[in-house]
């Protein structure tokens, strides 16, 4: 199912009709600042491991996930002063920021080292999904074989097909990643380098 929804103000009916898909343990496919994503709600491990199947992803590959805001992401990670003062500077913005997961964190989500990367999307539709839900969604790239980013919804929806239960239109997207960057132990590293300015970490 394909549905379109407002990027700038988002249908609340529409945002309700994707939010009992992700209840339901379903898989949905929305847009972000960066690129589009393919999610689920992070509490739901027969989906969660659903999408490490299409995605052909190990499970030593944790995805990231989104949360509504500083305040969220502190439920679902160590938050120290700062990696908040610089999540603040930065968020809602196209980076993911790698921290030490907290005990609400499912374990399929967090690395080995108990870790998880956490984005907070300038993106309305994305934010309007988890503030609806109460719970995080997975992010991970809508994608072909060949790593390349949908940017066009219809193909999205066309190549997927039943494996993702709604794909929402939200419009054009940048195409480009999400910049990562780890805060552990308050030593900024750069694991990626994407669509966030990561100047003021070098």
């Amino acid at each position: 199912m394909l549905i379109h929804i407002n990027p700038e103000n988002p249908q609340p009916r529409l945002i309700a009709q994707a939010v009992a898909v992700l209840r339901d343990g379903g898989i949905i496919a929305y847009p972000t600042d960066t690129i589009y994503g393919i999610g689920c709600d992070i509490m739901n491990k027969k989906a969660i491991e659903k999408i490490y199947w299409i995605k052909r992803r190990e499970r030593n590959q944790p995805f990231s996930f989104i949360c509504s805001d500083l305040k969220h992401i502190s439920d679902y990670a160590k938050v120290s002063n700062y990696a908040y003062k610089t999540m603040k500077r930065l968020l809602p913005g196209p980076y993911t920021f790698v921290l030490e997961g907290s005990r609400l964190v499912p374990k399929i989500m967090l690395t080995r080292r108990k870790t998880a990367g956490i984005r907070v999307p300038n993106h309305e539709i994305c934010l309007s999904l988890v503030r609806e839900l109460g719970n995080p969604i997975i992010s991970t790239s809508a994608s072909t074989p060949e790593g390349e980013s949908f940017l066009d919804p219809s193909l999205l929806h066309d190549h997927y097909g039943a494996n993702i239960d709604l794909v929402i239109d939200g419009g054009p997207v940048s195409g480009n990643p999400s910049s990562v960057v780890s805060l552990i132990d308050d030593t900024p590293e750069i694991i990626r380098e994407g669509l966030g300015d990561v100047s003021i970490f070098l």
